[in-house]
C-alpha cells in the first residue's frame, strides 16, 4: 500500500539476465512500463511477437494472428493456423538433443520417487495414445483424470494432446457427486485414476470413488487405473490397468495435427451458481499464454527445478507441465503432505532435488508459521532463485515469514494473481520489479489490465474496485463448456467489452498492485475453490434441511473457513451436534474433504432480500461480528437477530 515501504529491490545483475529484460531489449523498448503500453495499444504486434520470440511451432503457419470480427468476447487466433502443443514442448526439444533430460520427478508420501526425461515421456504418450485411441478415444473427445501428483499426469497430458482429444483434470480431493456431475456435464469417454493415494500416512482410495461416480456417467466408456499397490481393487467391465495397455501399445503414433484454436483442455472452476463452469483453452493459446507467464515473467529457464504444491486437477499444474518441457525446465510434484511425515519434508525436497523455483500458497505458509518451523533446520535453501506465489490474496503475516524468516530478505516473493478463466495470471511480479509486503508487481505485458468503480471509471490510488481487463486476451477461455450465455453474463456484461474477473483490487501511489479478494460468492478454501450455490446444494440434497447458506470466514490457517448456515426441515425437532456432523459429513463426501465445514449452525430462516434472496452477505458480517451493514434490504431482519443467538449459542 502507500504507506509501506520497499522492502526489496532487484539485484542489477539478475534483472539484467532475465529473459524479460532481453525481450523488452530486442523489441527496441526503453523498459517495462514502455512493453506495457505498447502490448497495450498494438496487441496483435505484441502477441504475434511473443510467439516468435518463443519458437511456437506450427504445421500450417497462421494468416493473421487475431479476428475480432465477433467482439472480444469471441476472438478468432491464429487464423488459418494448425499445429499441436506436442510439435514444441516434446518434439523441438528431442530434435534439439536434450532427450535424455529429466524434466519430471514425482515424490511419493513413502519416499517412492519416479522421474521422466523428455524420451521417456515420448514414448510412454505415444503408447498411452495407442491405448487409448485402442479404446475408441478420437479427436475431440473428453479424458478425464483424477489422479494424486504422480508423473502420469504429464503422460496423460501429452498422450491426450497427441490425440487432438480434450484433457480434464479434475481436483484429486472431489467427493463422489462432484466427479459425477463433472463427468455428465464433458461426457468424458475415459477416466484415468489410481488405485489409492497416501495422505498423512492413511491410503485414501481414488478408484472406489470413480466406481460409484461412473454409476451415474454414462458416457465414460473406459476407467485407467494406475495401480501404486496400495489398496486392492477388483477390475470392472471398464477397467484396464495403466502398466498393460502401455506394454501392449507400439510406440509410434502419428501426432494428429489440429486447427490451432482446437481445444485442448477443459479445465473447471466454480462461481456463483451451483453447476460447475468448465473452462476450455486450446493448443496455441494455452502455449503461448503459459511462455507468457512462465517464460517472461516468471523467468524459468534451461536447467531450473520447479517445487510448486498444487493439486493436477487445477490450472496451474497443467502450465507447469508444458512450461518445464517448453523451457527445459524440471517438474517436480509432490504427493501427500508437504509436512509429513514431519514438518522438514518440503526444505529436505528442496535441498535433495536443487530446486530454483519454489511455489507456494499463504495457506501453506501459514500451516509452516502455526508450527512454528525453522525450514533452515532440514535442509540447504541456497539453490533457490525465488518463491513464487499464488492461489489466494497473500496475507502481511505469511508474506513477511517466507520473505524474512525463509527467504532471509535475499529471495524476491513473485506473487501473481489471476484465475483458471484467464488461462494464467492477470497480475504479476518479476524479477524486475522493487517489493512491498503483499504486492505484485503490475499488470503482465498483454493483459491491459484496470480497476473500476461500478461506474466504469478508473479507481484512484490505494481506492478498491473491479479487477477487469479492457482487451481480449490469448488465454482466456473460449467461453464456458456447453453454456455460450452463462459466460457472457459471468464476464462480459458488468462493463461491456471489458471482462470482469470478480476479484476486488487497488493500486498504489508507487503502481504496485494488490488483491483483496473474490468479489461474488465464490469461496476459496485453503486456496481451493468452490461456490456457495454447490456447497448449499450438497447440503439440500441430504433431504435434512430446507434452506442454507454457505459463507466464508476469515481461519488463521486455512486462510478461509467453510461455516453453513442451515434451516432444518420441520420433521427435525431438535437440531443440534449429530445433525450438524451429518451435514458436515455430507459436505465433505460430495465435495471433498478439502471444503468440510468448520461449523454448522441451526436457524428458523435466513435473511433473505425482499425478491426472496437469500443474503449472504448479512450473514457473513453477522458471522465475523460486524454489525455495520445495510440491513434495509431485507425482509426479514429478525433473521439476523436469531443468528446472533444461535452463535452465541455454539461458543
Amino acid at each position: 500500500m502507500s504507506g509501506d515501504t520497499f522492502v526489496f529491490h532487484p539485484n542489477e545483475d539478475v534483472s539484467r539476465a532475465a529473459r524479460l529484460s532481453d525481450f523488452i531489449a530486442r523489441a527496441g523498448l526503453q523498459d517495462l512500463a514502455a512493453l506495457e503500453r505498447e502490448a497495450a495499444a498494438k496487441p496483435e504486434w505484441f502477441w504475434d511477437y511473443l510467439a516468435n520470440y518463443f519458437g511456437i511451432r506450427f504445421s500450417t503457419p497462421y494468416e493473421a494472428i487475431l479476428d475480432l470480427e465477433d467482439g472480444p468476447e469471441w476472438p478468432h487466433w491464429f487464423v488459418g493456423g494448425t499445429t499441436n502443443i506436442v510439435l514444441t514442448c516434446l518434439d523441438a526439444p528431442i530434435a534439439e538433443g536434450r532427450g535424455d533430460e529429466t524434466v519430471i520427478i514425482s515424490h511419493a508420501e513413502d519416499g517412492t520417487t519416479h522421474s521422466l526425461t523428455y524420451r521417456e515421456l515420448d514414448l510412454k504418450s505415444r503408447q498411452l495414445a495407442n491405448a487409448l485411441a485402442s479404446l475408441g478415444i478420437g479427436k475431440g473427445d473428453p479424458v478425464a483424470i483424477y489422479l494424486p501428483a504422480v508423473a502420469e499426469v504429464a503422460v496423460v497430458f501429452f498422450a491426450v494432446a497427441r490425440l487432438g482429444a480434450l484433457f480434464v483434470p479434475f481436483f484429486s480431493g472431489l467427493g463422489v457427486v462432484a466427479v459425477a456431475e463433472r463427468l455428465r456435464d464433458v461426457g468424458a469417454k475415459a477416466i484415468v485414476t489410481v488405485d489409492a493415494t497416501r495422505r498423512r500416512g492413511k491410503p485414501i482410495p481414488m478408484k472406489a470413488v470413480i466406481d460409484e461416480a461412473v454409476s451415474t456417467a454414462p458416457s465414460v466408456e473406459a476407467v485407467i487405473v494406475v495401480d501404486q499397490g496400495i489398496v486392492s481393487w477388483s477390475p470392472g467391465a471398464r477397467d484396464h490397468d495403466w502398466s498393460q495397455l502401455l506394454d501392449q501399445s507400439p510406440p509410434e503414433f502419428a501426432t494428429t495435427i489440429v486447427p490451432a484454436e482446437h481445444p485442448l483442455l477443459i479445465v473447471y472452476t466454480s462461481g456463483t451458481t451451483g453447476k460447475p463452469k468448465g473452462t476450455v483453452h486450446t493448443h496455441a493459446g494455452f502455449l503461448l499464454k503459459v511462455a507468457l507467464d512462465y517464460g517472461l515473467v516468471l523467468d524459468i529457464k534451461q536447467g531450473d527445478r520447479i517445487n510448486w504444491i498444487s493439486d493436477p486437477g487445477w490450472l496451474g499444474a497443467t502450465g507447469r507441465i508444458v512450461a518445464s518441457t517448453l523451457f527445459g525446465a524440471c517438474f517436480i510434484l509432490v504427493d501427500g503432505a508437504p509436512d509429513f511425515p514431519d514438518e522438514g519434508r518440503l526444505w529436505r525436497l528442496v535441498e535433495e532435488d536443487k530446486v530454483t523455483v519454489l511455489g507456494v500458497s499463504p495457506t501453506l505458509v501459514r500451516s509452516y508459521i502455526a508450527g512454528q518451523t525453522d525450514p533452515h533446520r532440514y535442509g540447504d535453501l541456497g539453490s533457490l532463485r525465488y518463491f513464487a506465489c499464488t492461489g489466494e490474496p497473500c496475507d502481511r503475516e505469511s508474506w513477511n515469514w517466507l520473505f524474512e524468516v525463509v527467504g532471509r530478505r535475499r529471495l524476491p516473493i513473485l506473487n501473481l494473481s489471476g484465475g483458471t478463466e484467464t488461462g494464467g495470471s492477470i497480475l504479476g511480479t518479476s524479477l524486475l520489479h522493487s517489493l512491498k509486503p503483499c504486492s505484485i508487481g503490475g499488470c503482465i505485458p498483454g493483459m491491459a489490465a484496470d480497476i473500476l468503480r461500478d461506474d466504469g471509471t478508473s479507481t484512484a490510488p490505494d481506492e478498491k474496485g473491479e479487477l477487469v481487463m479492457r482487451q481480449t486476451s490469448v488465454g482466456l477461455t473460449r467461453g464456458l463448456y456447453g453454456d455460450r450465455q452463462r459466460y457472457l453474463d459471468t464476464y462480459w456484461r458488468s462493463y461491456p467489452g471489458i471482462w470482469r474477473h470478480g476479484d476486488i483490487a487497488s493500486r498504489d501511489a508507487d503502481g504496485l498492485w494488490y488483491v483483496q479478494g473474490r468479489s461474488d460468492d465464490s469461496l476459496k478454501i485453503a486456496g481451493k475453490r468452490i461456490s456457495a450455490a454447490e456447497v448449499e446444494a450438497h447440503l439440500l440434497a441430504t433431504g435434512l434441511v430446507a434452506d442454507a447458506a454457505a459463507v466464508g470466514i476469515p481461519d488463521p490457517v486455512k486462510g478461509t473457513a467453510l461455516v453453513c448456515v442451515c434451516v432444518p426441515i420441520s420433521s427435525v425437532v431438535e437440531p443440534g451436534t449429530a445433525l450438524a456432523a451429518r451435514l458436515i459429513d455430507a459436505v465433505a463426501r460430495a465435495a471433498g474433504s478439502a471444503f468440510r465445514p468448520k461449523q454448522v449452525l441451526f436457524v428458523s430462516d435466513l435473511p433473505k432480500t425482499k425478491s426472496m434472496k437469500t443474503m449472504r452477505s448479512a450473514v457473513r458480517s453477522t458471522l465475523v461480528g460486524d454489525t455495520t451493514g445495510d440491513s434495509s434490504a431485507l425482509a426479514n431482519p429478525e433473521a439476523l437477530l436469531e443468528l446472533e443467538a444461535a452463535i452465541r449459542s455454539a461458543s
